[in-house]
C-alpha cells in the first residue's frame, strides 16, 4: 500500500493506533468509576481534541453532555505566544457543573491554566482535566492533567487531532513530524 502524501511527512510513530485505542478506554472505564451517577459535562477544546472527545465519550458510558470551546495561544506556530484567544465560547450555562476538560496536549499549560481559571469563574463545581498527551518539557504553567493518555517527548507530534498548520489532524497514530515540513 502506498504512503499517503500525510505520512511522508511523519519521521516517526510515536504512538500506535492499537496503543490509543487501548488507553483510551482505560481513560473511558476511570471516568466511569468517578463520575458514575453523576452526569458530567465533557467540554472539548477545540480543534485538536474532537477526535479524542469522541472516543473517549463514548469509552465512558455516562449520562453526559458535550461543550465545545475554540482557544488559540499559537496562531500556526510551533510554540505557544503565551496568549490564550477565546475564538468559540460555551453556549451554555455551567453553573454547578462537573466539567471534564478533554485537551489533545498539555504542552506549555497556558491554554489549560487559562481555560481551569475562566471555568472556575463562570460557576463550575468542579473540573478535571483529561489529555491525550502530556509533554512536561515544555510545561511553563503550573498545572497537571488529572488523567493523561501518554507522556510524550519534547518533539512535533501530530495525529489523532493534533496538527500543523490545520494538517495531519486526521492521521490516526501519533507522530513526530519531520522538522523540514514546519522549519522551512
Amino acid at each position: 500500500m502506498k504512503n499517503s502524501e500525510m505520512e511522508q511527512d511523519i519521521l516517526k510513530v510515536l504512538v500506535t493506533e492499537e496503543e490509543i485505542h487501548s488507553r483510551v478506554q482505560e481513560l473511558g472505564a476511570e471516568l466511569y468509576r468517578r463520575f458514575e451517577g453523576k452526569k458530567p459535562l465533557f467540554l472539548g477544546v477545540l480543534k485538536g481534541s474532537f477526535v479524542f472527545m469522541t472516543d473517549l465519550v463514548r469509552a465512558c458510558q455516562l449520562k453526559s453532555d458535550i461543550e465545545f470551546i475554540a482557544v488559540s495561544s499559537y496562531q500556526n506556530a510551533t510554540v505557544s505566544s503565551g496568549r490564550v484567544q477565546i475564538i468559540h465560547d460555551l453556549q451554555q450555562d455551567i453553573t454547578g457543573r462537573d466539567l471534564i476538560i478533554v485537551e489533545d496536549i498539555l504542552d506549555s499549560g497556558h491554554t489549560l491554566a487559562f481555560l481551569k481559571q475562566y471555568f472556575l469563574t463562570k460557576g463550575a463545581a468542579s473540573i478535571t482535566i483529561v489529555t491525550l498527551l502530556d509533554k512536561p518539557a515544555r510545561r511553563a504553567k503550573a498545572i497537571a492533567a488529572d488523567l493523561a493518555g501518554f507522556v510524550v517527548p519534547d518533539e512535533f507530534v501530530v495525529g489523532y487531532g493534533l496538527d500543523y498548520c490545520q494538517l495531519y489532524r486526521n492521521v490516526p497514530y501519533i507522530g513526530v513530524l519531520k522538522p523540514e515540513v514546519y522549519s522551512g
